[in-house]
């Protein structure tokens, strides 16, 4: 007997997914394989089990890549220090590289024909999903549900999940909800009240971060350790990446860092508002820019600052996997292992402030800087090179 063709489902178990598994089902003559990136995200793994198994499927993934996403994903973008548009550190943007490259390897594991997505067509993701399936299989179809079916409004998902008896939660039978997305470096909330940008964002839609009224009144210190500029250490003591980030996060929410209010403008073309919680890797930016302060050449840092408008682009865009994204990462990492030392951070409702960097690095010379007077610097030679710089002004 001929087995059937396959499909990996990026899976999360809630319900639009739920929806577009079965509808793989209706449309396609394929076994769904449902696929779950385990990123750090608010993840109900009963949930993702119970909700597949009563649609039949016999192949559920879940994947633990909190390690791996944060090492090889999250430390390489801190180290080139690539904000978005002034403000957004990215978090949505990064996860979905490392989700494609795993979705595709399973998918060459169970030998599909196909992937599928839940991404809709008006988003960004839609886009990242699909450069990194076509980087590591070009020759493996991509269905994407939101672009192709018949669906066309929140009641017609509502009516369809009712057709199938598929499980709708409260909040998802009335208005749209939020759109949430989150992973172990960010949450990001749209939708509802924020697509207008007149509203001011709720407080009750923030998960991570305290408001500052509700931070403590006393400051607080954190000291984050540097070893070929990622981070080892929080408070000296060492961490896997991804309990280290955790432990910044918890220590950040808390203090009320992380808050992003913005109006991006998309890839594909239209603006939209998001609110975004980036806690931990607010102070991770901070503190790995501090050490960098002391331990690189002035041409180092100014070429990396130059090319970090270009590289946060790339990844906002989707382009993770492509041959300048490597190029410019080589450049950020150029001297990578001369940011080495401590940095303490000193943490108040909502701002963080440089309290020390500790460094053995000599890139920082106290000789030098000195406003004592010392031979180390020599001063008669500042005329030439004002004189000649004057030159260039003609």
């Amino acid at each position: 007997m001929k087995s059937k063709k396959k499909i990996v489902l990026a899976y999360s178990g809630g319900l639009d997914t739920s929806i577009i598994l079965k509808w793989l089902q209706e449309n396609y003559d394929a076994e769904v394989i449902c696929y779950t990136a385990d990123i750090g995200q608010e993840i109900d793994r009963n949930k993702i089990l119970r909700n597949a198994k009563k649609l039949g499927v016999k192949n559920i993934i879940i994947q633990d890549l909190k390690d791996i996403f944060v090492k090889d994903y999250v430390y390489p973008m801190i180290r080139g220090h690539a904000i978005y548009e002034g403000v957004y550190l990215l978090g949505t943007s990064i996860a979905r590289p490392l989700i494609a490259k795993d979705q595709i390897r399973i998918a060459k594991k169970f030998n599909a024909y196909a992937v599928s997505h839940g991404s809709t067509g008006k988003g960004n993701d839609q886009v990242r999903f699909e450069l990194g399936y076509h980087y590591f299989g070009p020759k493996i179809k991509v269905i994407a549900p939101w672009r192709i079916w018949k669906l066309k409004s929140r009641s017609d998902l509502i009516n369809y999940a009712k057709k199938n008896k598929i499980e709708i939660p409260k909040d998802k039978k009335g208005a749209p909800p939020f759109s949430v997305d989150d992973n172990i470096f960010h949450t990001s909330t749209e939708g509802k009240l924020l697509e207008n940008p007149k509203n001011s964002a709720p407080d009750f839609i923030f998960q991570r971060t305290v408001s500052p009224e509700k931070a403590p009144n006393k400051s607080s210190i954190v000291k984050i350790d540097f070893r070929s500029g990622d981070p080892i250490a929080v408070n000296g003591k060492k961490l896997s990446p991804s309990k280290l980030l955790g432990k910044l996060n918890d220590i950040a929410g808390k203090n009320a860092i992380g808050r992003v209010d913005l109006v991006e403008n998309r890839f594909i073309g239209i603006k939209s508002r998001g609110v975004y919680e980036t806690p931990g890797g607010t102070l991770l930016m901070h503190a790995h820019r501090a050490i960098e302060s002391v331990t690189l050449d002035k041409d180092t840092m100014h070429k990396k600052e130059k090319i970090m408008p270009r590289y946060a682009e790339l990844i906002y865009n989707g382009y993770w996997f492509s041959k300048e994204r490597f190029k410019l990462q080589r450049i950020v990492d150029l001297k990578r292992s001369k940011v080495n030392g401590s940095v303490k951070l000193r943490l108040y409702k909502g701002n963080v402030i440089i309290h020390s960097r500790i460094t053995k690095s000599s890139a920082y010379s106290m000789k030098k800087v000195s406003f004592e007077e010392n031979k180390t610097f020599n001063k008669s030679n500042v005329e030439r090179f004002i004189n000649f710089h004057k030159k260039k002004l003609k």
